[in-house]
């Protein structure tokens, strides 16, 4: 398999939304079908909430690995609290990634019905200002991926509202990404070559390169976005909903440069999930005497999430 070495993905202006919402969605609709990602650039969310989350995801993994490990939630699947290095692993993977992570979720009043499945957030008493500013950047994300799933409901020819019930209090995860500096010959990567579980995922741009897109003819396609822009891939659940018309796309996030190598690496994905008793079920305009329905017996997203948490060890 080649590295291309451009970036061929052209970049949608999001402030299309709003002056040209039927070819903002059109624009969405033909990046998704032909990668599975789409890069969205003036995407509006406030810098000064970016950049407060990430420097207070970076205290966080300055901490010494016995006060992180005392925010890990033993028996979560990673829901919530801190992952340490080394335990997630790539679907079909041997190797174990190179990274360690933090989950924020959404806040749910007491006695919710869906918080068997959405944990309590975790407090850190060593960062002051990480339960504020990641979960203003949660929220931030939160309200954006509703915008982008009306344009892709547009795209799909459903009503734009379509997506709004099924989403508005989704199993949605803020994940704080760490991928340290390497040493010597490492056996793994930062990120296996994986495909997301969810609905949409938002990533915002990363400091260092690293993240690819596996192209139809099998080619790996590096992707960096400016400052100003983000990120958005389909998940797995929206492959299934949509029956394969809007694909999941392999990525991964290899080893940097050697020249790199000491450099760490942080990114704030937003995992986009549905309500967690929603039911995945084929939607019928996708299915086709030439595209046959692949998934026939449904699913909640609950049980689909929990199923491949268990596939990627964290459960």
């Amino acid at each position: 398999m080649t590295i291309l070495t451009q970036d061929s993905i052209a970049p949608v202006s999001f402030a299309q939304s709003a002056s040209d919402p039927d070819g903002f969605a059109a624009a969405l609709g033909r990046s998704f079908r032909e990668y599975g990602f789409a890069v969205v650039r003036d995407h509006g969310v406030d810098q000064t909430i970016i950049d407060r989350a990430l420097a207070d995801a970076k205290a966080f993994f300055a901490l010494p690995p016995e006060t992180k490990r005392q925010y890990h939630q033993e028996g979560q699947g990673g829901a919530r609290g801190y992952t340490p290095f080394g335990i997630e692993v790539a679907k079909g993977a041997t190797e174990r990634d190179l990274k360690e992570f933090w989950h924020r979720g959404r806040d749910l009043p007491a006695g919710h019905r869906y918080a068997p499945s959405m944990p309590d957030n975790v407090s850190v008493a060593e960062v002051d200002g990480l339960d504020a500013s990641t979960k203003a950047l949660y929220e931030a994300l939160d309200a954006m991926g509703r915008v982008l799933l009306r344009a892709i409901a547009r795209d799909l020819s459903l009503e734009e509202t379509w997506f709004d019930n099924t989403v508005d209090q989704g199993n949605s995860v803020l994940r704080l990404l760490h991928y340290p500096p390497i040493e010597g010959e490492p056996g793994g990567v930062r990120a296996g070559a994986h495909e997301d579980i969810n609905v949409i995922t938002l990533l915002l741009g990363a400091e260092e390169a690293g993240l690819q897109v596996k192209t139809r003819d099998g080619d790996w396609l590096p992707i960096q976005p400016p400052r100003d822009a983000l990120v958005v891939n389909i998940g797995d659940m929206l492959q299934r909903l949509t029956n394969d018309v809007l694909p999941s796309t392999t990525h991964r996030v290899v080893n940097p440069s050697a020249e790199r190598m000491r450099y760490p690496r942080y990114s704030t994905p937003f995992f986009l999930h549905f309500n967690p008793d929603f039911e995945i079920r084929t939607l019928p305009g996708c299915v086709s005497a030439e595209r046959p329905d692949r998934y026939e017996q449904p699913i909640t997203a609950d049980a689909y999430l929990a199923e491949r948490l268990r596939e990627i060890g964290l459960m």
